[in-house]
């Protein structure tokens, strides 16, 4: 037990892909207020939401579940027995031997806390009568309606020193279907941190593509960390590749301390492709030639970027000066670079002017029109006709030039 105000609290939790994040984030707020965390998990496995390094955590395995159960039966035979006969007689006997292993591991915590009134709440009960500790559980939603072992609940629920729920709903709902006193609930909604989650002004700069040294991402952070701005968020779309040119961009970011500004996408296609360039306010792609000599031919994002009419911040690197009118920078010019995303964050009218003319040259340069060039080539070298277009009707005809 502890000795001092601390509290130590023993977690049964699941944690088969990670915490869910309304659970990671309650015991985030416990530990900053001085709670030492000790997890129980009947489930392991990475996820978003992993325990934090300060928390205990205790996992379990077949041969210790074996161990601590034969341990238990031979030191306090009577407990064993009539525990094991209860959860027989409820269904529980998982749950048992894995509350068993875990009451071992609990003697210095001051309280058990069960995170849900499912199988969690089933340890946590059968811990509790081997310890002779307080037991607390929150109840959300699915173990009032879809519950694992409605009887076990129904017996495990009744021996809480505290029951608390999520919703007023949630308590009118344990007392129609399980008879629970409403006195003994308390309605605790969820939180969240306020200062994290807020109402925010960002400007939002977009890159996609490979996380390939051509593609300039060191020197958009490079940039980025110079304006030093926390209204500028960068968007990284992609990922890295077995390849001599890959870049680590999340180790960069580390590095250059930009954690609270970048955020990472992974590789996204199609409707979700779209809707990070719809929702972006600038498009960046500060391509160069890497140490081996590689650079690129003309890269698809900024045809994508400017088919979604997005304003494009590029380098003067092979083609892209002979398309993209506006704005360029030198290849690796740092200095250049920040200049050029500040006088875009600056005029919402020059973003929307360029904007519109990329959308103009995109159409102009890079239409189905090409693609049918090669199709026609190719029907050429099979001595094949070209392929008739069919004559567009009014309605198309209107469509195409609303989009172009």
């Amino acid at each position: 037990m502890s000795t001092n105000n601390a509290m130590h609290l023993g977690v049964v939790a699941s944690v088969k892909h990670g915490f869910e994040h309304f659970v990671h984030r309650e015991l985030s707020f416990f530990e900053s207020r001085g709670a030492k965390i000790s997890v129980y998990p009947t489930k392991f496995q990475a996820g978003l939401y992993g325990p934090r390094p300060t928390w205990n955590v205790y996992r379990w395995g077949l041969i210790s579940l074996m161990f601590a159960n034969l341990g238990t039966l031979l030191s306090r035979p009577a407990s064993y027995l009539r525990l094991l006969a209860e959860a027989i007689r409820h269904r529980a006997v998982v749950d048992f031997v894995l509350a068993v292993y875990f009451a071992g591991k609990m003697h210095d915590v001051d309280l058990i806390y069960a995170t849900f009134g499912d199988r969690k709440l089933f340890i946590a009960y059968f811990c509790k009568q081997l310890l002779d500790k307080p037991l607390i559980c929150t109840i959300h939603a699915y173990e009032i309606y879809e519950n694992p072992n409605p009887a076990m609940f129904a017996r495990a629920v009744a021996a809480c020193d505290q029951i608390t729920t999520v919703t007023n709903y949630n308590r009118e709902q344990l007392k129609s279907r399980y008879g629970i006193d409403p006195a003994r609930i308390e309605v605790v909604r969820l939180s969240i941190d306020l200062q994290t989650y807020r109402p925010e002004r960002k400007f939002v700069v977009l890159i996609v593509g490979y996380f390939a040294q051509k593609k300039g991402h060191r020197i958009l952070l490079e940039a980025l960390r110079k304006i030093d701005n926390s209204e500028f968020e960068l968007w990284v779309v992609g990922t890295g590749r077995d390849s001599a040119d890959s870049v680590d961009v999340k180790a960069l970011v580390a590095e250059m301390g930009l954690e609270s500004q970048v955020a990472f996408f992974n590789g996204l296609s199609g409707t979700a492709l779209r809707a990070v360039y719809h929702a972006c306010d600038v498009f960046c792609l500060p391509s160069h030639h890497d140490d081996h000599g590689g650079a690129e031919g003309f890269p698809t994002v900024i045809i994508e970027a400017m088919a979604c009419g997005k304003p494009v911040i590029s380098t003067r690197h092979v083609e892209i000066p002979a398309i993209v009118e506006q704005i360029l920078v030198d290849e690796k010019d740092v200095d250049g670079l920040a200049d050029a995303l500040l006088q875009t964050y600056r005029s919402a009218d020059l973003r929307e002017q360029m904007g519109e003319r990329n959308r103009e040259l995109a159409a102009e340069h890079f239409s189905h029109s090409n693609v049918k060039r090669t199709e026609a080539m190719m029907r050429a070298a099979c001595g094949l006709p070209p392929l008739v277009e069919p004559e567009a009707s009014p309605v198309e005809m209107q469509h195409e030039s609303l989009t172009t």
